[in-house]
């Protein structure tokens, strides 16, 4: 029977990275099959967006693992212990963003960088962004995740120089529910070259960090 997967192990070859599973729609033997496609080869899996229950599942079965419940990050394998610091700053409105804010950390700690977390920071209360702003000019990288408006990215990119990514995050209600205001806000901002991610996507504003790092 043949396989109803096709892992792309070349990808790292090609782009500095290898592949990383979306998690949420799979099943769980289908997970299992991809996970033991990367151990035949002596490699880590890093699967994004998987539920609680699948998770647990798995982490019985492959030894070592991490979950976290919050983002529903899963790796099966090790962090390396000897991540980069100092290059990423994770900026994030409100708490209520955190599902956003550990994807991305997670993501990025996976593929090398230990980025650094300013939480609960949204433009509500600008001071406590703007007590923050002389640690935040020695990152190469800033990504800015908000709900609501979404307008913690136009601040940061009025008052800071780096590359800034941007990730609306699906928090708020009435008008702002799902995201759709935040995404609008963002791509419409009059803070000159920011990038913008689809909504929710952490996965992604990591990786374009870490892509613009990579090729420094």
């Amino acid at each position: 029977m043949s396989k109803h997967f096709k892992i792309d192990h070349e990808r790292e070859k090609r782009i500095g990275f290898q592949e990383v599973i979306f998690g949420a729609s799979k099943s769980v033997e289908q997970m299992t099959d991809i996970i033991m496609d990367f151990r035949q080869k002596k490699k880590d899996v890093l699967l994004t967006r998987v539920q609680q229950e699948k998770a647990d599942t798995l982490c019985n079965e492959f030894k070592p693992n991490f979950y976290d419940p919050v983002s529903q990050m899963l790796l099966i394998g090790e962090f390396s212990g000897n991540e980069k610091e100092g290059d990423i700053a994770i900026l994030s409105g409100g708490t209520s963003d955190q599902y956003l804010v550990n994807e991305i950390y997670y993501t990025l700690l996976y593929f090398g960088q230990k980025a650094k977390r300013f939480q609960d920071i949204g433009v509500a209360g600008v001071h406590r962004l703007l007590n923050h702003l002389e640690e935040l000019k020695k990152f190469k990288v800033l990504i800015a995740v908000a709900g609501f408006e979404g307008a913690l990215p136009t601040v940061v990119g009025g008052l800071l120089p780096q590359p800034i990514i941007a990730v609306p995050a699906s928090v708020g209600y009435g008008i702002a529910e799902g995201g759709k205001v935040a995404l609008h806000s963002m791509l419409s901002s009059c803070a000159n070259g920011i990038t913008v991610v689809n909504i929710d996507n952490g996965y992604g504003a990591a990786m374009a960090a870490y892509r613009i790092l990579n090729n420094r």
